[in-house]
């Protein structure tokens, strides 16, 4: 199963508030290698943008408005992830911005129904480093995943640096095998996505969500 690197960028925090996306990013990997295969777009929100998440992203309502909409990109987007592992950190917020979106643009599908598994990775980091901070930022300096530009964070340069966290968390990119527990954090980890059972939610920690509102909002974010 070829298995693909998701992130997001959002006019805000909380999609119930009516926040939107703005930037959706995928990079995929099959046996361990990255193929060179992305999917990336930048999306009109039609609407403002907190002036915290523009700090952070870089994104401004001039830049995105002559860009495409949700409903323009949606099936290209649903396509790219069809029937692969799916690998999201904190994948709770990205779905739900990502369904929500599906949903008010009277789109039937979702993404557990494409996807052939959704893994948390932000789960599988507290698995591997239980009582430490997990958040992208802290797994790209504690693993030295560097050569990315990090003036701001994007969608597309998050999801290829998860990508490398990723590895080098299950044993780096030419390990193809699993010790036992890395395989037993592996199995409690993956959400099967199948049509009898419903999406597993995992819940970040209050320490985690506030890890990722300073993230958001902070002015500068030029971790390494």
């Amino acid at each position: 199963m070829k298995q693909i690197f998701l992130d997001t960028e959002t006019t805000g925090l909380d999609y119930k508030s009516g926040h939107k996306l703005i930037e959706i990013a995928c990079v995929e990997i099959e046996n361990r290698k990255f193929t060179g295969k992305e999917f990336q777009s930048y999306l009109n929100p039609n609407r403002t943008i907190d002036p915290g998440a523009v700090k952070v992203h870089g994104l401004s309502q001039e830049f995105l408005s002559d860009k495409p909409l949700f409903i323009d990109i949606y099936s290209d987007l649903l396509e790219f992830i069809k029937g692969s592992e799916l690998l999201i950190h904190n994948a709770e917020f990205d779905l739900g911005f990502i369904n929500n979106e599906l949903a008010i643009n009277n789109i039937s599908e979702r993404v557990e129904d494409y996807a052939g598994k959704i893994t948390d990775t932000l789960l599988m980091a507290r698995q591997i480093h239980p009582g430490q901070r997990n958040s992208l930022e802290v797994l790209t300096e504690r693993y030295s995943v560097q050569g990315y530009d990090r003036s701001y964070h994007g969608a597309l340069v998050d999801s290829k640096i998860l990508g490398e966290v990723y590895l080098s968390m299950t044993g780096g990119q030419t390990d193809l095998k699993f010790s036992p527990s890395q395989q037993s954090f592996n199995d409690q980890q993956t959400m099967q996505v199948n049509n009898s059972k419903p999406l597993i939610k995992i819940k970040a920690t209050e320490e985690e969500n506030n890890l990722h509102r300073e993230y958001l909002l902070s002015i500068n974010k030029n971790e390494n």
